[in-house]
């Protein structure tokens, strides 16, 4: 799977909160969320880094005030974000990032508007899964746009190697392993990936898999030892050791933590 791929997977709309707002000039609102969407359908928004307007919607990183001068009606899309991985999303994000209308998500965004009208049986979860669809159209549109997309997603000789940890985190890789998915020597491979991405090729390979493996724990009902076979560990006592040492708490307080 393509690390962008991987990292919108991630994206879930439930416990969301999705509305249409209108606001009577002048008006002023902070919002707490960690991720945001917002979409204005009548006059402008100004955020800490702009001002927003018609046609054009932004998704803002953790708690920001809008504010405008005059009447506005926006869609408003608040996510918790909860999983290992979404918290990855984050890290990867600017604070703000604005784009005009594009015919497939406006398409989604202008349905999902009148889903709030609607009276039909299950309105919620249609919601629920128009906004998730919303921002995923709306981030992998951004990412489609970077001219070098982080950690080296796009890179001739990072790409080959990224995708295949990520489409495999359970294999058994090495260091000439992952060189040979790019047709380079070992040295040329941990030299760019330090170069380009900040660590070693094995080292971010370890943080991906323990990243992975807090979201199965939270989401699923795999055992430790499920879980530690699923990213790379053949036993649950080297795997609970690793997870400790990158997490601070254990596999078992993991779970117990996130379904609280």
């Amino acid at each position: 799977m393509d690390p962008v791929d991987e990292l919108l997977r991630g994206i879930r709309s439930d416990g969301a909160d999705v509305g249409i707002e209108e606001l009577a000039a002048p008006w002023r609102f902070t919002c707490d969320a960690a991720l945001t969407l917002l979409a204005p359908l009548k006059g402008s928004v100004t955020l800490p880094d702009g001002v927003v307007s018609v046609g054009e919607t932004a998704v803002v990183r953790g708690p920001f005030t809008a504010s405008s001068d005059e009447y506005s009606l926006l869609l408003v899309g608040a996510y918790p974000v909860r999983g290992a991985v979404e918290r990855r999303l984050l890290d990867v994000l600017p604070p703000m990032l604005v784009l005009p209308d594009e015919d497939d998500c406006s398409s989604i965004r202008d349905y999902l508007v009148t889903q709030f009208t609607a009276n039909a049986p299950g309105r919620q979860v249609v919601q629920d899964r128009l906004l998730e669809w919303l921002l995923v159209c709306t981030l992998r549109a951004w990412f489609d746009q970077q001219p070098a997309a982080p950690v080296g997603w796009h890179d001739e000789t990072l790409g080959p190697v990224l995708r295949a940890m990520h489409a495999a985190p359970g294999k058994q890789w090495t260091l000439a392993a992952l060189a040979s998915e790019a047709g380079v020597s070992r040295t040329t491979l941990a030299e760019r990936f330090v170069k380009v991405v900040g660590k070693p090729p094995l080292t971010y390979l370890k943080d991906w898999r323990m990243t992975l493996a807090a979201d199965l724990l939270a989401e699923s009902t795999s055992t430790v030892a499920a879980v530690a076979h699923r990213v790379g560990y053949a036993d649950a006592f080297g795997f609970s050791t690793a997870f400790k040492r990158f997490h601070g708490i254990s596999p078992t307080e993991c779970r117990a933590l996130c379904r609280a």
